[in-house]
């Protein structure tokens, strides 16, 4: 496919993710179809519904499996939108002006005027999810499986997912031991307060989690039951799931547009604009942007305006707008009753059970996010 189609010039999303979904959307309503053809690019068909994936991997109630995927051809407001199934390998910039091509891992080559790459992150364990959606069933059943039949369970990492797969376990099996592992002093990440992080800590407590800080683990198979954490310490276990955090997706980026456009830590420089300083038909969102901020799905789709907005300002030769962190929020949920909520304003206010079950615990945003993609 060339870089214009019928004489309309492509504007290519790469990545379905929260944030590349939206702005997918997003721009199917805003571009004029008659001069720009609207293409999202994902290797896998479906975009999954993060904040519901921890419950999913240990449960199927009502057929949630069903309700944590989007379908990508369905996302566009109009039908100015393609959807194709391939995943990016490499990006090639024009020798002369902006735009290019993308190479797809079947060989064939997209051509861009204007590029958003919303690639996202890498996963390990339980969120490693596979690209088709018969694979990608089948791993949730296999995760399913495996949960059910241990006695006892180590996670490794102590962030959010860490957190909210302990809390899902412990609702559906309450005599399983769940232990989780953290290299840190207290669960989460210094941008959140202590007083924050202990609350968290004192929620799995009071359910039965057993929690070790300040060490890890390297082995993911136990040997006869038992795994050896890097100080030396002995933890009973036949399960081991891995819930550290991600890295950025970016490798792809990276040896296409050189080492210069990504951090030391493989996150992508961007202008307050979201574009990338050297590229300026070339925008990014989600969680591989190099931002003062947590990654989020609510902070990918809080990019997605601004881009979609942005992007056609950029097509039409107008100023562009500014993105602006906002203040550190988070919804944790421990089970579909509980959990702990951090607002970073006012001083920075922790909430606990009542407001973390209404916000996320019961309902896991899923028909709120539908709803911002159509669904």
């Amino acid at each position: 496919m060339s870089d214009t189609v019928d004489d309309r010039k492509n504007v290519v999303v790469v990545g379905g993710g929260a944030g590349g979904a939206l702005t997918a959307r997003l721009l199917s309503s805003k571009l004029d179809a008659s001069k720009y053809n609207l293409i999202l690019i994902d290797a896998r068909p479906n975009f999954i519904l993060l904040p519901a994936s921890a419950r999913v991997n240990v449960c199927n109630p009502d057929g949630l499996e069903d309700k944590v995927l989007v379908n990508l051809k369905d996302v566009f407001a109009t039908n100015n939108g393609t959807f194709i199934q391939q995943k990016v390998v490499s990006i090639e910039k024009a020798q002369e002006g902006p735009g290019g091509h993308l190479v797809l891992s079947n060989g064939e080559r997209i051509g861009f005027h204007v590029l958003v790459l919303s690639p996202g992150s890498k996963w390990s364990g339980p969120f490693a999810f596979p690209d088709s959606e018969s694979d990608l069933r089948e791993f949730f059943d296999a995760n399913r499986t495996s949960i059910k039949a241990a006695k006892d369970i180590l996670l490794v990492g102590g962030g959010a997912v860490g957190i909210e797969l302990a809390g899902e376990i412990r609702d559906e099996y309450p005599d399983k031991s769940i232990t989780i592992v953290q290299r840190n002093e207290y669960l989460l990440n210094p941008a959140y307060p202590v007083r924050f992080r202990k609350a968290v800590a004192a929620r799995l407590s009071a359910r039965n989690v057993n929690l070790i800080f300040q060490d890890s683990v390297d082995e993911t198979h136990p040997t006869e039951g038992i795994v050896k954490t890097r100080s030396g310490a002995t933890i009973q276990a036949d399960l081991v799931l891995a819930t550290f955090g991600p890295k950025p997706n970016t490798e792809f980026i990276a040896k296409s547009l050189g080492a210069d456009v990504l951090t030391d830590t493989g996150f992508v420089k961007v202008k307050p604009t979201l574009q990338l300083s050297t590229h300026p038909e070339i925008f990014a969102v989600g969680d591989v942007l190099d931002l003062p901020e947590q990654k989020q799905l609510f902070k990918a789709q809080s990019h997605a305006p601004i881009v979609a907005a942005n992007v056609v300002a950029y097509l039409q030769g107008k100023t562009l707008k500014t993105y602006k962190s906002m203040p550190e929020v988070i919804f944790i949920s421990i089970g579909k009753n509980g959990g702990a909520v951090y607002l970073g304003f006012l001083g920075g206010i922790v909430l606990g059970d009542w407001c973390a079950r209404l916000g996320k615990s019961r309902t896991l945003m899923i028909g709120m996010m539908r709803s911002a993609l159509g669904q």
